[in-house]
């Protein structure tokens, strides 16, 4: 493998923790960053191999290690490098580096917990806006049916007026108008 993949990512405790690209996947050696936390790298190799996930997809990697030459190291995907330090139990730890490695595994708490509750939080949020939309869109539209029935109405009695001819006025006018009286005659008061 050629130095120019190998990459430094960061430094613990003056310990370089370096990100070894190889055909296209980036591994992170665990022995540095074991050693910069103070645990146990053989424990956590035997705790790597046992798990399920991790042990499947370790495997050994030359990285360069602390005195600066090329050293086979076991390694693991760098996208789970985060959940496997979220693992170390913070009393194997050095003294220098626990507050550090809270601090981080009280952040993942944090995420996990935002991932989860938190989205199902902004879901059911949504949900409730959703349904309240819901209902002032079905009154607007109830709403609006009532009001083009009225518009409806109020410009076919427009169109009827507009078509009114004086003929017509003066024929309103000039209708015989006569009221009915059951006793006989016509009233014309009435």
């Amino acid at each position: 493998m050629s130095e120019k993949n190998i990459k430094t990512l960061a430094r613990v405790n003056n310990t370089p923790v370096q990100l070894v690209e190889e055909n296209g996947c980036k591994y992170i050696p665990i022995k540095p960053i074991c050693d910069a936390l103070g645990v146990d790298f053989e424990a956590q190799r035997q705790r790597i191999e046992r798990n399920k996930i991790l042990g499947s997809t370790a495997f050994t990697i030359k990285a360069v290690a602390a005195d600066g030459k090329q050293r086979e190291m076991i390694s693991i995907p760098f996208k789970f490098v985060f959940g496997w330090l979220f693992t170390i139990d913070t009393d194997r730890v050095n003294e220098d580096a626990q507050d550090a490695v809270i601090a981080y595994q009280l952040e993942c708490y944090d995420v996990l917990y935002k991932y989860f509750v938190s989205s199902a939080e902004f879901y059911e949020q949504k949900q409730i806006k959703i349904d309240n939309q819901l209902d002032i869109v079905k009154d607007a539209k109830n709403d609006f049916k009532s009001a083009r029935t009225v518009l409806y109405n109020a410009e076919a009695e427009l169109m009827k007026l507009r078509q009114l001819t004086m003929d017509d006025f003066d024929m309103d006018r000039m209708q015989l108008k006569l009221n009915f009286n059951p006793e006989g005659g016509s009233d014309e008061n009435n």
